[in-house]
């Protein structure tokens, strides 16, 4: 079963995600700031990484970018989430090398279909 970690401060967010992802057969870990993503990257090794831009103790970006640095997590996918977009985020993550960009409110749909375009 492919591990997803879903890290957003909304915990409504992270039970829906976690609900729908789960109902898919993913296995799911969560984290609600910056600083804990890090953490349970390392510590779980999820196959993908659904990440929002805006958190508390480290922004999505600055999280990625050291996720990128690291040898142990450098290789992990990121779909990116954000209540906060705009054209020049989605181009500089987009740039940076992640997986794919959601604005919310997101339809469940296309982020299940860029998820499994991912990692199956």
């Amino acid at each position: 079963m492919k591990k997803i970690l879903v890290a957003d401060d909304n915990p409504d967010i992270v039970d829906l995600l976690s609900s729908r992802l789960r109902a898919n057969q993913y296995e799911v870990v969560t984290a609600d700031s910056g600083v804990n993503t890090l953490l349970r990257t390392i510590e779980e090794k999820p196959d993908l990484l659904i990440l929002d831009i805006k958190m508390p103790s480290g922004t999505g970006i600055g999280v990625y970018e050291n996720l990128k640095r690291n040898s142990k997590t450098k290789d992990i996918p990121v779909i990116f989430i954000t209540a906060y977009a705009s054209r020049e985020i989605e181009e500089q993550v987009s740039r940076m090398g992640a997986e794919g960009f959601v604005a919310k409110p997101f339809d469940a749909n296309i982020l299940m279909e860029m998820i499994q375009k991912t990692i199956g």
